[in-house]
């Protein structure tokens, strides 16, 4: 399906209508069908020092601890990949993605497909062949789906924190059998963290919603972030590369902190919480993962069952800019 100059203006018109709406604080707002909160969650964190060979066990092993079903499946991997970065901090490490494509693989999935809608360039083949992570799928022999110009189908939107109604998703993602966010972690200069749930923005097309996702923006950043998620199919799984995070100025200017870390789960929203509190931010203050912790998700602690390693033994206390001095406050 192709989306012309007419839809792309509705969806604009509407999100700017979304400007008048409250922001996440007021009551919630979500259909009883969008409900995906489970009673218990659980999420893995790995220990990992380094991009290298050893990376496709460790992920295998993370696997393993969920028992997600793979055999014969279509896997969508989502990794983020904002523009070229050569100090490999801003994406996600083209060597863990590798590691992701192998390990699903011998998990037995039967397709595995990596796929991610950049916000910033339109060139995505500069992109990919700067990073390095053409090289990866060509040796991996794993094929590339740009979501920025993928067919699209419209879905309606099943919680109200923006006005858009519906979201043009990319027909890759609709049609996977599971779909996986690969974040970095990183501090971000408007929503406080980005990770699993914010690097979903990738799949939403810029041929629709424009560069970089303009009318998610004026629709709200955290109200997006919600609404996206809520209207993404499930099931879904996240892979947080903590290797080499970013603090500061993020999710492209900050500065580059070691974790040693690779988090996993089924759950985005306690993932994201895990993750959080790996970087010593509370996830109850970042206003997006509060409001999907009502019914998307997990973010108290005793509602999170932690595998793996405990968070004190690989915490890391990330640097905030100083709008953020209270995401570092646990009272």
């Amino acid at each position: 399906m192709s989306i012309g100059r007419r839809a792309f203006l509705q969806a604009a018109l509407a999100a700017g209508a979304a400007s008048a709406v409250p922001g996440c604080a007021e009551a919630p707002r979500w259909d009883r069908g969008a409900v995906r909160q489970a009673r218990r969650s659980r999420v893995a964190i790995l220990p990992a020092g380094a991009y290298d060979g050893a990376l496709v066990e460790t992920v295998l092993g993370g696997l393993q601890l969920f028992s997600l079903p793979l055999a014969g499946k279509r896997v969508v991997l989502k990794p983020n990949f904002v523009e070229f970065d050569p100090d490999g901090v801003v994406n996600t490490h083209p060597t863990l993605v590798a590691a992701a494509v192998e390990a699903f693989r011998r998990a037995g999935a039967q397709q595995v497909v990596v796929a991610e809608g950049p916000g910033h360039y339109r060139d995505t083949e500069h992109i990919l062949t700067a990073t390095g992570l053409q090289a990866v799928l060509r040796e991996h022999r794993t094929r590339y789906v740009d979501l920025n110009n993928d067919d699209v189908r419209a879905v309606r939107v099943p919680s109200h924190y923006t006005r858009l109604g519906h979201l043009y998703l990319p027909e890759t993602v609709l049609d996977a059998d599971l779909v996986v966010s690969m974040p970095k972690l990183k501090t971000h200069h408007w929503a406080g963290v980005t990770l699993s749930l914010k690097n979903m923005f990738g799949c939403i097309p810029g041929a629709v919603y424009g560069w970089p996702k303009n009318v998610l923006h004026w629709a709200g950043i955290h109200e997006s972030i919600v609404d996206i998620n809520s209207t993404l199919p499930v099931p879904r799984f996240a892979i947080v590369d903590g290797i080499l995070g970013m603090e500061g100025n993020g999710p492209i200017q900050g500065d580059p902190r070691q974790c040693g870390a690779l988090v996993f789960g089924s759950d985005p929203v306690a993932v994201d919480a895990t993750a959080a509190r790996l970087m010593t931010i509370d996830p109850r203050k970042i206003r997006h993962l509060a409001e999907a912790g009502r019914f998307l998700g997990n973010i108290a602690e005793e509602r999170i069952d932690q595998l793996g390693e405990a968070i004190d033994r690989l915490r890391q206390d990330f640097r905030v800019l100083p709008m953020f001095r209270a995401l570092k406050s646990f009272a």
